[in-house]
């Protein structure tokens, strides 16, 4: 495996997609590359064996998939997530501060560290929503330099800093955007000009700050990855190339990236949403099948819910349980919880490394500890619209919900490798618990 090209790849996919609409953006742009067709769901499908197709949902969730032939056996997915902890802009943005300062006012989206956001360069980007003479149109904008600042106070103002310190996102979070100058709403009118409109003409807004600090390479050996957003973009990236690579015999290869699972995924565009249920059941009618040939292909399709997973950590390795522990450069992660926090069980978990095993990627296993409760993932929340066998897995990483996270350099690729030969694959149910596989 080139483990550096497959890097240096994710670092320009990780620098161009700094919130889930770009990285949506250049989701399409590749599939349009590869030849894939674009479909609305406000429009007929007319879908062709042998052909490949994606769609979008609020332009921050995608589905593309491949369907091999008609009499497909079921569907082969890897679902993953797009959004990642980060400050949402408000409306009405701007704060004068003693007639001298203008900050803008933000408010937290996810679950994130909050100190790393602090002395870094920040800037914005996201869509904004324009009027035209029909209704209104969608225009992505990237504010593409060193714009914004969030200053830490000076220890001198708090010597307890390093003692420990409760953030108030509403007073230390708030980025410097620029001095007060005589025009008004310059935050606006700065918007306006990138979009390439007026701003009496933007209607609305999703805006987002975002690091500037670009993906690395680091560690003596150049073993280690850095960049923002490895959780989840790491996993999008790979389940996407495995995708473009495979070639599907028997069943449909699907690939999916949600939004807001940092929030919950209960949107429309969220894994809780419909969107994947309604996907396959439009490609199940496009063919000429029925409901009944519909779920009986549910019964022999497969779920790799992948999202990242925790690395034991150098400075607190009793972080981790005893005996399932995942490293960097290790191989695939899957995940398992008694609570079904993930969704693995005895039967998905075989699955998953009967495809690690025929792909030569290595696998390992991650529980949290039992005093210890983890976070949940797509997995288990996507399984209330399509129920089928489903694993969670990950790649092992440092510093989850940082705006700069590090992982290993090897197991992007290996994903890759897994998902290829996942999207390759087809099962067959034969009652439960047992499956014939065959890969391609």
């Amino acid at each position: 495996m080139n483990f550096d090209h497959v890097n240096q790849e994710l670092f320009a996919f990780l620098d161009h997609s700094p919130n889930a609409f770009y990285a949506v953006h250049n989701m399409c742009a590749r599939l349009e590359q590869a030849g894939m067709t674009r479909l609305f769901e406000g429009a007929p499908w007319k879908l062709e064996a042998g052909q490949g197709y994606f769609v979008t949902r609020n332009d921050s969730a995608i589905i593309a998939f491949r369907i091999p032939k008609a009499d497909y056996k079921g569907f082969q997915m890897m679902a993953s997530h797009c959004d990642s902890p980060v400050f949402k802009i408000k409306p009405n943005a701007e704060i004068t501060i003693d007639k001298q300062y203008v900050k803008l006012n933000v408010e937290r989206y996810g679950g994130m560290i909050c100190a790393p956001w602090l002395d870094r360069p920040l800037s914005v980007a996201g869509r904004v929503i324009v009027r035209t003479e029909e209704g209104i149109e969608t225009k992505l904008i990237n504010i593409d330099r060193d714009l914004m600042i969030i200053p830490n106070l000076a220890i001198h103002m708090n010597r307890q800093v390093n003692e420990g310190h409760k953030f108030n996102a509403q007073v230390d979070m708030l980025p410097l955007f620029c001095e007060k100058g005589e025009e008004k709403d310059e935050f606006a009118q700065m918007i306006a000009s990138e979009a390439g409109v007026t701003a009496e003409d933007i209607l609305d807004a999703d805006l987002y700050l975002y690091s500037r600090t670009p993906a690395t390479t680091l560690g003596l050996h150049n073993e280690f990855i850095a960049s923002g957003r490895l959780d989840d973009l790491q996993c999008a990236f790979a389940s996407l190339q495995g995708f473009i690579e495979a070639e599907p015999v028997d069943s449909v290869a699907v690939h999916c990236v949600f939004d807001n699972e940092e929030v919950g995924s209960g949107s429309k565009q969220g894994a809780a949403g419909t969107f994947l249920s309604d996907t396959l059941h439009r490609i199940n009618s496009a063919m000429g099948r029925t409901e009944e040939e519909y779920l009986m292909s549910i019964a022999s399709s497969f779920l790799v819910s992948a999202d990242n997973a925790h690395a034991v950590h150098p400075n607190h390795a009793e972080k981790t349980d005893p005996t399932n522990r995942s490293y960097m450069n290790r191989g695939i992660v899957i995940k398992y919880s008694a609570n079904q926090k993930y969704t693995t069980d005895a039967v998905s978990g075989a699955i998953m490394r009967a495809i690690c095993k025929h792909a030569g990627v290595p696998c390992q296993t991650f529980a949290n500890r039992s005093d210890m409760l983890g976070g949940s993932t797509l997995g288990n929340i996507s399984q209330s619209q399509v129920a089928l066998n489903t694993v969670d897995i990950g790649l092992a990483q440092l510093a989850m919900h940082s705006p700069y996270e590090t992982a290993g350099a090897k197991d992007t690729a290996y994903l890759i490798e897994a998902a290829r030969v996942l999207f390759s694959s087809s099962m067959e149910g034969k009652g439960d618990g047992n499956y014939k596989l065959t890969f391609s």
